[in-house]
């Protein structure tokens, strides 16, 4: 999707540095310090406009979030409705997500949220899609051994493919949830895509991952 030029973006990422982090890897090791608790670290990759990190971040007060957003036209948006709605418990990365490992410490991460992520259903662009094995890897040298990784998505080739991928990796999968809205799970925060795709009457599915105890990273 073609995002709107935002000629303003630089100057608020500079104005805006104590909560929009630049040079994250400086910080591996350190998120908690900068949150300045012990509270558990999960980590949205691909936060978009921000409407789940701040209904998670609203949800969960105990838990320190932090959002991933490439699009620096992106990034902006979802930083000033977080920024609006008062949440001290919320950090954003404007980079890339493809090296967690130089970001993050061993076992700093809890979880990982994977909502509406780029399905790239060409087989040439297996390797983009962040639930191939490569970011498995990573995610699971970064995560904690009781964390888990939530997949949400509208698309069934990308979550099939995702439980395979899960699977062969050698991961447990604690839910997977065929049509969540069905279940009216009170829990769940949804993101923008999925209050669109859900209006138009998508099924929305979901799974928990886990990754086994003494699993050798590959």
């Amino acid at each position: 999707m073609r995002q709107r030029n935002k000629p303003w973006a630089d100057d608020f990422l500079n104005e805006n540095k104590h909560f929009i982090i630049p040079d994250p890897s400086e910080k591996k090791n350190k998120w908690q310090e900068m949150f300045g608790n012990s509270n558990p670290v999960h980590v949205e990759i691909g936060t978009g406009k921000g409407q789940f990190l701040a209904g998670m971040a609203e949800q969960y007060p105990d838990i320190n979030f932090i959002g991933i957003e490439i699009a620096k036209s992106i990034i902006v948006t979802a930083a000033q409705k977080i920024m609006n709605g008062k949440h001290d418990n919320v950090l954003l990365i404007n980079e890339n997500a493809e090296n967690l490992n130089e970001i993050f410490a061993e076992n700093e991460i809890s979880a990982i949220y994977l909502n509406f992520s780029d399905p790239w259903p060409k087989n040439r662009h297996e390797k983009r899609r962040l639930t191939f094995h490569t970011f498995l890897k990573q995610y699971q040298e970064v995560m904690d051994p009781e964390g888990e990784i939530v997949l949400k998505t509208d698309n069934r080739g990308l979550f099939e493919y995702s439980l395979v991928s899960f699977s062969e990796y050698g991961m447990k999968l604690k839910e997977v949830n065929l049509n969540l809205h069905k279940d009216e799970d009170p829990t769940n925060v949804m993101t923008e895509y999925e209050e669109k795709f859900s209006a138009k009457g998508q099924v929305i599915y979901r799974c928990r991952a886990r990754f086994s105890r003494g699993f050798d990273i590959k």
